[in-house]
């Protein structure tokens, strides 16, 4: 299965909840924001190697860490040098070689979003309660809709309740996911919440969403 995990606005803390759902998943984490990766990358080919035709998406995926992550590069002349539209033929591979990917998507709705979506088998969008977020979250609603990948759920992203209204206007299940010292850091450790603070609520939450996620495969 192949997850895109988009949000329109940037900010919204979608490459975090990416992280912790690919380690509930036991899922390969894709950092396909071509022009500002946000995962932690390390030594190796990355993927501006794969859209470049230097490596496959299975060489560049790194196995050592708590979570499986295939890394972007974050050069600009490493940006340049990839072809886009190779994107979603890594995605399949990576999904062939290893079940579940889970894709953190750039910010905004240009092209780069996209691609993520046309591969999708389903989506997840990530919001806040800012006014903005909302908006742009119902723009990539959209967007994912449009690209036939079903909305898998909604997460309703440093609040304190599941937001009734956010679930109708999304049409999708909503998990709530309240601000969380723990969830913000996983970036610097590389560790999923589950992980590094498994009693917390935002852990408890991202477990949900991946009960949502699978029920999707069924």
């Amino acid at each position: 299965m192949i997850l895109a995990v988009c949000g329109g606005k940037g900010g919204v803390g979608k490459t975090t909840v990416s992280l912790s759902l690919a380690g509930e998943l036991g899922a390969v984490l894709v950092d396909a924001d071509l022009g500002m990766a946000d995962v932690p990358a390390g030594r190796g080919p990355d993927l501006h190697d794969v859209l470049a035709g230097r490596a496959s998406a299975v060489e560049a995926v790194r196995e050592t860490g708590a979570v499986r992550i295939l890394p972007c590069g974050r050069t600009l002349a490493g940006a340049r040098e990839g072809d886009p539209r190779r994107l979603v033929g890594a995605l399949r591979e990576a999904a062939d070689a290893y079940g579940d990917v889970v894709v953190d998507c750039p910010a905004g709705l240009s092209a780069d979003v996209g691609l993520p979506l046309l591969a999708a088998d389903a989506a997840v969008v990530v919001t806040t309660p800012d006014r903005a977020a909302l908006a742009d979250a119902l723009r990539a609603r959209s967007l994912a809709v449009e690209l036939d990948a079903g909305l898998a759920a909604v997460v309703f992203n440093r609040a304190s309740d599941a937001a009734d209204a956010v679930a109708d206007a999304l049409g999708a299940p909503v998990v709530s996911v309240p601000e969380s010292e723990a969830l913000a850091a996983t970036l610097e450790t590389g560790r999923p919440v589950r992980e590094a603070a498994p009693e917390t609520a935002a852990a408890e939450q991202v477990a949900r969403l991946a009960g949502r996620v699978q029920s999707c495969k069924s």
